[in-house]
């Protein structure tokens, strides 16, 4: 039984500020070390539920922030960059099913450090006219590959958007949100242990967990943070201009969604 641990660091109990994702940062390598107890407690709560092979996958910015020397030594480490299945990576080696831990509510959200792929590249992105953010995409991209997500880590606004669209999984809410960069957390033992629990009991229930999925074809929207961006997305041949900010695409799989939305992220960084 092969599980994925997909680990952000935005909807990690005890994080708020922006300055505690970044490298180099105030905080940063505080940050990390509470990041990987709780991936630590979910791959702890996937082996006690019946995994028997484990990837924990890095999927916060450079894909470099779990600290490999303190990770459950049962599992293997995804990290670094650029990788086709960007916070996925490992999905495909026949995975089972994939856990989110420390997720964060999408773009124009009213949760802790909420954004979509790149916070100053995208406003908001809808997938077939439904707000849509990254758990909800990547939920899809593992449903192609025949894996549901059964269990998320995070705040309440990321629990409350997620489960319209993951009504089976099972949610640990380890802060509330209480702004942007604002929250109340659980202590990093009490949230660990609400991680551990639901990552146990996700496993339990797997059998009947269905894998997510969205007909074709796909049109994906977003509206830039900026009017420069805007004009630098719509050079993407088959892009169209909804208006100054807004510009739509088609895709025929989740899987096309992502790449353009990745690619046109890491060009947002030129600007």
């Amino acid at each position: 039984m092969r599980i994925l641990i997909s680990v952000d660091i935005e909807g990690v109990a005890g994080v708020s500020r922006s300055e505690q994702t970044q490298p180099g940062a105030l905080d940063y390598d505080n940050a990390r070390r509470l990041m990987t107890a709780e991936a630590n407690a979910a791959i702890a709560g996937a082996y006690a539920g019946g995994a028997t092979d484990v990837i924990a996958a890095d999927a916060h910015a450079g894909f470099g922030n779990l600290l490999p020397d303190l990770l459950d030594a049962r599992a293997r480490l995804a990290h670094g960059k650029p990788r086709l299945f960007g916070m996925l990576e490992g999905l495909q080696e026949a995975c089972d099913a994939v856990m989110m831990v420390g997720y964060h509510s999408m773009a124009g959200a009213h949760g802790v450090l909420a954004h979509t792929m790149r916070g100053t590249a995208f406003h908001r992105v809808w997938l077939n006219s439904r707000p849509v953010g990254e758990a909800a995409l990547y939920a899809l991209l593992a449903g192609e590959h025949g894996a549901p997500v059964i269990m998320c880590s995070g705040d309440d606004t990321f629990a409350h958007e997620t489960r319209e669209w993951l009504p089976q999984a099972q949610f640990a809410v380890v802060k509330t949100a209480v702004g942007n960069r604002a929250a109340i957390s659980l202590s990093p033992s009490r949230a660990c242990a609400l991680i551990e629990a639901a990552a146990k009991e996700a496993m339990r229930v797997l059998p009947t967990v269905k894998p997510s999925h969205i007909d074709a074809p796909l049109c994906c929207r977003v509206e830039a943070k900026t009017l420069v961006l805007a004009d630098l997305f719509a050079y993407l041949p088959g892009s169209r201009r909804v208006d100054a900010l807004t510009l739509e695409f088609d895709a025929a799989r989740p899987n096309e969604v992502l790449r353009t939305l990745s690619l046109w992220s890491a060009a947002s960084s030129s600007i």
